[in-house]
């Protein structure tokens, strides 16, 4: 059986985006298959690769990838989650088949201010707020491992060892 599809966007597929596909696939990627695009894709954050390592997840070795690009596939999604501004979400194409659009808004972690030390600390914020929202969709969503009564997965969370 196929499992359902879920596309998250975000603007350059740099960040929120990789987040979301990297926490979903390993909390409850037995039963979706997450991927990530962007409007206009750019070079993975390292900050966000250093604060997804910290989570446990490697992500470094990620590619991004355009939107309009996957949308040519022809791929169908059963979700498709924008994770940027609504203003930047406007732009995402709208997908084929009985697509459900959600809308997830995080802050730009490309667009924090300060020192090394400070930009780590907002983006792990960040980071956190799209653990959080993903483990509530799958916990939502993964019925299979509720009727099995397993827990999901859970990563570390984004914060610093203790």
């Amino acid at each position: 059986m196929n499992k359902p599809k879920i596309l998250f966007i975000c603007v350059h597929n740099s960040a929120r985006s990789q987040m979301a596909e990297a926490f979903l696939n390993d909390v409850c990627g037995a039963e979706f298959e997450a991927q990530s695009a962007g409007l206009e894709p750019g070079t993975l954050n390292p900050l966000v690769v250093e604060m997804m390592r910290e989570a446990g997840i490697d992500i470094s070795k990620n590619k991004t990838q355009a939107v309009f690009d996957v949308f040519k596939s022809g791929q169908l999604f059963t979700y498709v989650v924008t994770v940027c501004s609504e203003a930047e979400a406007g732009g995402c194409p709208i997908f084929p088949g009985p697509t459900q659009r959600l809308h997830w808004p995080f802050p730009d972690p490309s667009k924090v201010e300060g020192t090394h030390e400070e930009k780590l600390e907002k983006i792990r914020q960040i980071c956190n707020a799209i653990q959080a929202r993903v483990e509530q969709f799958c916990a939502e969503n993964c019925t299979r491992l509720r009727e099995l009564g397993r827990n999901l997965r859970r990563p570390q969370s984004c914060d610093r060892p203790r």
